[in-house]
């Protein structure tokens, strides 16, 4: 059957509900949203999406809403819009009908952009920049909306449903993670298909993880800049559509592929949580291009400088920013979620630049509408909700500072962590309070202490690996002349910088990997690994690689095969399958050193490698860099205790710890050195650069 039968029939009222193309076995409602459109066109393209067949007006505006139904019209159909309107930009609108526009709600993609000037609602070249008016028409060089089939056996699927305090995130990219992946059928590399292949999943299994949290999957656009420089947009944190999967993750071309993938993962009891990109879109600023929502309604899709709304508020960095105080915006944003959730089984979310979605006009609000619409919402209610609690924007670090029922990205913890095992000064403290969860930022409005999402690295900035290898970073291939990323890593190379055959510097290197991912896994709050860092993957000192779709970014798993690889890979994962076994790390509260168990022993107590408790002036030293901490969880039932002591040494010398009273029958579990020690006596050796973890003899397991 032809996804659209010509000629057309007069365009019948439909309905303004729901939005995006509706298909209902007989023809298509289409429903788009303009408050400041005059009118708004249909426009429909051959299979090839070369040639417009056909346009319409949509004969109904309710409440907003554009709205028309075309009997006809079946899954398939390729389709965009042209909006009518005032294009007056110092008033903030800018209506060319020259131009086709992406339906914000398209739930599938044909074709991708293609750059040319006429993207452009205005001159390109002209002096008179984005004052001026182009005519040229853009569809021969935009994707085109597909009306969708909604069709889908998901085959018994059930979310695994994990707790907040067994929960362990996987930080990955579909393409990244097996782009070089000799064992997945090389079409399927790269996509969604091979993220589901039986390699990655037990790969992901034997680690123990039990999450995947995928960089941005949305549909997203190639910057005209990056394309230029012979680079492109490979992290994708540059939404062009927010419903519909970016294309070059299906090497099948259809969105199933991704719920086929979805469904792997549950099967192997994995989650997927999405990372996703409310704040900006791809449209840039005001000198970027017309692609959806500039087109559609400029001024109520974004938010514009007061008093002069030519221009665009810009919190993000990006050029734009989404203008979250506006009804409708909220309801895409919600009924986006929403549509992963019911549509593709998505178990979660992770917020880019979180603080840009809880701006209202006065500035950030915990309470703002989006949020107060997020947390009440009973789909999205049952998902894991995290926020990156930060923008570039005035008042946007927000750490801690995000409604309960939220987690959040702690970067203190990152920071803190990566400066303890540097051998920073001053940091015995700081380090405390991260292993425990940052009650300092996290303990209010009853929140759990799994709200603290814990990491050491991300995909922004350098891999594990490269944190211990190198001083600088090392962008040069980005084509900013080093001046991108972060110059400050909390890195140190450890005497060489970069790779190197010298076997001391690379037995400390080793050390302080296995020293960082034991403080990662052994903190209370909920931790998150940066794909690759379990095997040493190395991205040569690229501190920002969001633009390298290369070998700097992909993850060579030749090095998993390696015998540090496997090493480093079997150690990350007995730091997991420990995490999950002890009681001392199940507890979903803060804990604090005045709770007592029947015993009348702290749930925890801090000491020093002496034996004894921890003083305020001892915490004050600002030369310490040792520190233990004992945990004790009791079995309600048996009144056994588990008890747990972390041991850590920051200094560049091996230390000796004497265990504190009460004496108890303690055997090394985890040693970052991986060498055989054991108890002696009342005492035990620590290696510099290094952590140890002792479990009570008794201890319930």
């Amino acid at each position: 059957m032809a996804a659209i039968r010509l000629p057309l029939p007069r365009v019948q009222a439909g309905s303004p509900y729901p939005l995006g193309a509706t298909h209902d076995g007989e023809g298509t409602n289409f429903a788009v949203f303009s408050a400041h459109a005059t009118a708004i066109e249909l426009c429909f393209f051959d299979a090839a999406g070369r040639h417009e067949i056909a346009r319409c007006p949509l004969p109904e505006c309710t409440d907003e809403i554009w709205h028309g139904y075309l009997p006809g019209v079946f899954p398939g159909a390729l389709y965009g819009y042209r909006a009518y309107g005032p294009y007056k930009p110092e008033q903030g609108h800018r209506f060319n009908p020259n131009k086709l526009l992406l339906d914000p709600y398209a739930r599938q993609l044909h074709g991708h952009v293609r750059w040319t000037d006429s993207l452009y609602g205005y001159r390109y070249q002209s002096p008179r920049a984005d004052l001026s008016f182009d005519h040229r028409d853009s569809a021969p060089s935009m994707p085109k909306a597909v009306v969708g089939d909604p069709g889908y056996n998901w085959h018994g699927d059930v979310s695994p449903a994990v707790p907040w305090h067994k929960t362990v995130i996987y930080e990955t990219h579909v393409r990244g993670m097996t782009k070089l992946a000799q064992r997945i059928a090389h079409r399927e590399r790269g996509t969604f298909a091979g993220l589901a292949d039986p390699f990655v999943i037990d790969h992901l299994l034997r680690l123990g993880v039990t999450a995947v949290e995928l960089l941005p999957v949305h549909a997203f656009l190639q910057d005209r800049r990056l394309l230029n420089a012979g680079l492109t947009n490979y992290w994708g944190y540059n939404t062009l559509s927010f419903f519909a999967p970016e294309p070059r993750y299906l090497s099948s071309g259809s969105p199933d592929e991704m719920r086929d993938a979805v469904r792997r993962l549950h099967a192997a009891g994995i989650e997927v949580i999405l990372d996703v990109v409310y704040n900006h879109t791809c449209e840039e600023g005001e000198l970027g291009p017309t692609l959806s929502f500039r087109g559609l309604d400029n001024a109520s899709y974004y938010r514009l400088q007061e008093g002069d709304p030519r221009r665009h508020i810009n919190d993000t960095g990006c050029g734009n920013t989404l203008n979250m105080t506006h009804p409708r915006v909220i309801q895409m944003v919600m009924d986006s979620l929403r549509y992963w959730v019911q549509e593709f089984h998505v178990d979660g979310f992770r917020f880019d630049l979180s603080s840009t979605l809880g701006r209202e006009r006065q500035g950030y609000d915990p309470g703002a509408g989006f949020f107060d619409a997020l947390l009440q919402d009973p789909v999205l209610a049952r998902v894991k909700l995290i926020a990156e609690p930060w923008d570039i924007g005035p008042g946007g670090y927000q750490v801690g500072n995000h409604p309960a029922g939220m987690a959040e990205w702690n970067d203190r913890f990152r920071d803190d962590v990566r400066g303890f095992w540097r051998g920073d000064a001053g940091l015995r403290g700081a380090i405390a309070s991260r292993l425990l969860g940052s009650a300092d930022l996290f303990n209010r409005h009853r929140r759990r202490a799994w709200a603290s999402v814990n990491f050491i690295t991300a995909h922004d900035g350098f891999t594990l690996e490269d944190l211990v290898s190198y001083e600088r970073k090392h962008n040069l291939a980005n084509g900013e002349d080093n001046r991108d990323g972060s110059n400050e890593n909390r890195s140190s190379n450890w005497g060489r910088e970069g790779p190197t055959d010298d076997p001391s510097i690379l037995a400390i290197r080793e050390r302080v990997k296995r020293a960082m991912l034991m403080t990662l896994m052994f903190s209370n709050g909920t931790p998150m690994l940066l794909g690759g860092d379990e095997f040493g993957r190395t991205q040569k000192g690229n501190n920002n690689p969001y633009c390298q779709d290369s070998e700097i970014s992909w993850f060579d798993w030749s090095i998993a095969d390696t015998d540090a690889g496997r090493a480093l890979m079997d150690f990350t994962r007995r730091c997991i399958a420990a995490r999950m076994s002890l009681p001392t790390l199940q507890s979903t509260r803060f804990l604090a050193a005045n709770s007592r168990t029947l015993h009348g022993i702290a749930d925890i107590s801090w000491f020093d490698e002496t034996g004894a408790e921890m003083t305020p002036d001892r915490w004050h030293f600002a030369e310490g860099r040792l520190l233990a901490l004992r945990r004790v969880a009791e079995d309600q039932q048996s009144g056994l205790l588990s008890v747990s002591l972390l041991l850590l040494n920051a200094y560049s010398e091996d230390r000796v710890f004497v265990l504190p009273p009460p004496t108890m029958h303690w055997r090394v579990l985890l040693d970052a050195a991986e060498e055989e020690r054991a108890v002696a006596g009342n005492s035990v050796g620590v290696r510099a650069h290094s952590a140890m973890v002792l479990v009570a003899g008794d201890a319930v397991f």
